[in-house]
């Protein structure tokens, strides 16, 4: 059949995803660590937030196939899928739920995360505006959802494999390159998003993590220098 080549994931959808794999497992990783490796895990927690944030603007106001409503499941197009009739490119019905199931659980983890405490030198962020009994709910809530988001992580990737393997379909390259090869008629390259858009994402996503860093706290003030003492003469 014929065959046409579409401009399917523009450049910020791309950076954000593989600048999301990386901070992901460095996030994992200096979680498991602990000790001295945890400001570093709330340090990457921040930049995943300002990613997250990114991407939730980008998916409103971004090119064509970044947007949600491109690709958000309905039970439409999830039976047309399983039928073997849905025509769309980008993410499939079923991968549409692995990505807001993804970018879910990362809120979570990392909202959680604000509040969190590890009981002995580290309190998230915004840890001091709740209870010290909140803050271990919520740690526990922390440490228990990073289950979730490796199960899902794992499922992902199967079904990478899955593609390559039985249907003869990569889904990496796209995600590298930006172009993927598709039918005549099967879909049309992105448009939108552009420069104004990309600043106005990049801006709230930078707002939300000066937020959740808690830099706008009042600091503690200090004690109040006691007054000098006077002779009684």
């Amino acid at each position: 059949m014929d065959a046409k080549r579409i401009a399917l994931w523009d450049l910020p959808t791309r950076i954000f995803h593989w600048a999301l794999v990386v901070l992901v497992v460095a996030a994992y990783t200096t979680g498991q660590i602990g000790g001295a490796a945890i400001d570093w895990h709330a340090r990457i927690g921040l930049t995943i937030l300002g990613l997250v944030v990114f991407r939730l603007v980008w998916g409103l106001i971004g090119s064509t196939h970044a947007r949600f409503t491109s690709f958000f499941p309905t039970p439409a197009t999830v039976s047309a899928y399983l039928r073997g009739q849905w025509r769309g490119v980008g993410h499939n019905p079923l991968g549409a739920f692995s990505v807001f199931g993804m970018l879910a659980l990362i809120m979570v983890q990392f909202c959680t995360g604000l509040f969190a405490n590890d009981d002995i030198a580290f309190d998230g962020p915004l840890a001091k505006l709740i209870s010290k009994e909140f803050s271990d709910r919520l740690t526990g809530i922390h440490m228990f959802s990073i289950n979730l988001l490796i199960a899902l992580v794992v499922l992902h990737l199967a079904a990478i494999v899955y593609y390559v393997r039985f249907k003869k379909e990569t889904l990496i390259k796209p995600m590298i390159t930006g172009w993927k090869d598709v039918e005549a008629g099967q879909g049309e390259s992105a448009k939108g998003g552009g420069a104004i858009a990309f600043v106005v994402a990049l801006v709230i996503a930078l707002a939300a993590v000066y937020g959740a860093s808690g830099a706008w706290l009042a600091s503690p003030s200090s004690a109040p220098a006691s007054a000098p003492k006077t002779t009684p003469w």
